[in-house]
């Protein structure tokens, strides 16, 4: 075991007045995190840099950005917005009174985001353990396991498998979810909410701009919770550290970020089937969760992370009066480090045979190394081009070979991969149109990507985006090799590249709201599913899936009272042997909202009702950390009825949830996958508090 250490840090920030402090308790249930000492000392190591390093990194692309407007949701703000006062300090961006549009949050692909205090619909859709609107996610039972999914988009750009473990990936933080700042005044969050038997989830972050050049961030989100069930206690840490960087001249352009990633849970592998009669009785005596058998209570997995990323450029012919053009390179370098890691004390019958019957461990990792260099051209004619260069190196696998039946499994997966790629937008009055393009030139994994978008504006309240998508890559790595001290988990396989083509089309208003439609085929379509062994192995359709979705969303107002309302329709019309998602997603919200003591508070309270039709559910494998198909069971058709009541103060937003509250009179017959019971009736509460120095 990895010897363990309480850290409780508090830091002082000399760049704003000395009463101005920032305390950041990372804790768990007992108020303290547990890290391990490699994680304690990266952090360590990362703070002192923080406040003692010459240098620092961001990055601002240079050519303009599609805008995205019309291809998303419209969400409403009848919180408003506010304007924040500031004290000054001789480091911070001075401003006599900070306005709260100009603290920015800037995503990787550089659109800027405007930070909203606001309490909406979509901020309690929101609040939750992924930060993230989970409508088409159905999570287990405690607070920090994986997630069902209910519906997926194929739209891809990536030219590289994946990992594996997609079950441990959903709280991963990928390249996508790492945002960067710009902000006049320091700013504080934090986002608390409570779990499930002793658990609680803290987020804390904390930006600065110590000049209008130099930003950097500093946030950790922290999960530890026990569950209802015996067996699922789960503990998740994710540290992340930003920071921009540009010259006063805005030539050069630099941005970084330092992720590093621990997910750790309990397995049981669900109740038994014995049990399930039990707990679909509703009586009184199986109402303790607790009392049920799980399938073992001796599995534990564990995925770790870190990555280092550098994004920067430098313009050597600048836009101006007398010239139309831009042209700048750019360099790209990121690395990460990753291992999935399932242990047992001893083996079970679950699984099948072993090598061993004790100290069960079965390890993986991934390192892989990313450069790139791109040039950048813009006119404003002819549009913003680039193209790109990269470079990856690759090292899958395990420490050891495996030889079964007559067999030799390989232990590593290994190799470099040369790219290439480009990227075009132009916007003409109203139409937006962009293009990327892909493809890998050398090495042992074959992947290319296409995509095409174009949106138009018919005025300031419709609008219309269309968009296709072809992409080939090569299976996942755990598809390719697994290893394991259980005899059915270890395989070598050669599948060819899974092939996705998408066509999608939105239509957006500010007054009817948005419909999405899209059409996908899926070639040589890879899942895992069990054999005529009952053994769980990964397979490889020989047809061709097709799969249609259509998903609107609207939201209908009268005074203070308004209805918001999802409908998702998906058939599999091709291939619904391998792939299963049920046909109808729903949710919809009725709330009331009004403000009181002179708009000193704003208060937000309905009710929402979550439905999915029944369907074969895939089961989970604690083992891979991977769903699988089965065709025997049908699940689903049961509604989620939510009872909620936030409350905005300023810029602290309050959150009551009665979650899940008619549990106890429209039946037991609810499960987030088979064996694996969805949550009981529960009230919890949890706060978001945003801090403006």
């Amino acid at each position: 075991m990895p010897l363990k250490v309480k850290l409780i840090v508090k830091i002082s920030l000399s760049a704003v007045k000395k009463q101005n402090r920032l305390d950041i308790c990372y804790f768990c249930a007992n108020n303290n995190l547990l890290l391990d000492s490699y994680y304690m000392y990266k952090l360590v190591l990362i703070f002192f840099c923080l406040l003692y390093g010459n240098t620092a990194f961001s990055q601002e692309k240079l050519s303009p950005r599609l805008s995205k407007g019309l291809s998303k949701a419209l969400e409403p703000n009848p919180g408003g917005l506010d304007s924040i006062p500031s004290r000054p300090s001789k480091n911070v961006v001075k401003n006599d009174k900070a306005n709260i549009k100009d603290y920015k949050i800037i995503t990787r692909e550089n659109d800027t985001i405007q930070l909203d205090t606001t309490l909406s619909i979509y901020k309690e859709y929101k609040f939750n353990y992924l930060r993230k609107d989970n409508f088409d996610l159905l999570p287990f039972s405690n607070m920090g396991q994986t997630y069902n999914t209910l519906s997926e988009n194929f739209k891809s750009n990536a030219l590289l498998p994946s990992f594996g473990a997609q079950a441990k990936h959903f709280n991963y933080m990928e390249l996508d979810d790492i945002q960067y700042y710009h902000v006049p005044t320091p700013l504080t969050e934090l986002m608390y909410k409570t779990g499930f038997e002793q658990g609680q989830v803290l987020d804390a972050f904390f930006t600065l701009n110590t000049s209008k050049q130099f930003n950097f961030s500093i946030a950790y989100k922290g999960l530890r919770s026990l569950g209802k069930y015996g067996h699922i206690l789960t503990s998740t840490g994710n540290f992340r550290f930003t920071s921009n960087y540009s010259t006063k001249n805005k030539r050069y352009l630099a941005r970084a970020h330092i992720v590093m990633q621990n997910v750790f849970n309990e397995e049981n592998g669900g109740i038994s089937d014995e049990d399930l009669i039990n707990f679909e009785s509703g009586e009184e005596e199986f109402l303790d969760r607790s009392i049920f058998d799980p399938l073992f209570e001796n599995a534990e997995s564990t995925l770790k992370g870190k990555r280092f990323h550098l994004d920067h450029s430098y313009v050597i012919v600048e836009q101006d009066s007398l010239s139309s053009n831009k042209i700048a390179v750019g360099n790209i370098v990121s690395f990460e480090d990753k291992y999935y890691h399932f242990t047992q004390d001893a083996s079970v019958p679950f699984f099948g045979d072993t090598f061993i019957t004790s100290n069960i461990s079965d390890k993986v990792t991934l390192e892989s190394f990313y450069a790139e260099f791109n040039v950048q051209y813009s006119n404003r004619i002819l549009g913003a081009f680039k193209i790109k260069a990269g470079y990856n190196d690759y090292n899958y696998g395990y420490n050891s070979l495996v030889t079964l039946n007559n067999q030799t499994i390989t232990n590593r997966l290994l190799g470099t991969v040369t790219s290439f790629g480009g990227s075009y937008q132009k916007s003409i009055g109203a139409l937006d149109i962009s293009g990327n393009v892909g493809l890998n030139l050398t090495g042992d994994l074959k992947g290319n990507f296409l995509t095409a978008e174009a949106a138009y504006a018919f005025s300031d309240d419709l609008g219309i985006n269309a968009s296709v998508n072809s992409n080939s890559k090569a299976p996942d790595f755990n598809f390719q090799l697994f290893q394991s001290d259980y005899l059915t988990y270890n395989w070598q396989n050669n599948f060819r590249n899974q092939q996705t083509k998408q066509l999608a089309l939105s239509f957006n208003s500010k007054k009817f709201g948005t419909l999405q439609l899209d059409y996908n085929t899926l070639d040589n379509y890879l899942y895992f599913a069990k054999d005529i062994n009952d053994a769980v192995k990964p397979n490889q359709f020989d047809a061709t899936v097709q799969y249609i979705r259509a998903k609107l969303s609207n939201e209908v107002r009268y005074r203070n009272v308004a209805l918001n309302n999802t409908i998702l329709y998906q058939n599999v019309m091709d291939g619904d042997a391998v792939y299963n998602v049920p046909e109808i997603v729903t949710r919809h919200s009725l709330y009331y909202t009004n403000e009181f003591f002179k708009k000193a508070l704003f208060l937000q309270t309905g009710v929402t009702f979550s439905y999915f039709s029944k369907y074969y559910m895939n089961r989970y494998d604690p083992l891979l950390a991977e769903f699988y198909v089965q065709n025997t069971s049908e699940l689903g058709d049961f509604p989620r009825i939510d009872f909620f009541i936030n409350a905005k103060i300023r810029q602290t937003r309050i959150f009551l949830k009665a979650e899940h509250l008619n549990s106890s009179f429209t039946g037991y017959n609810f499960y987030s996958a088979p064996n694996y019971p969805y949550r009981d009736f529960i009230v919890r509460f949890g706060i978001v508090w945003n801090f403006f120095l």
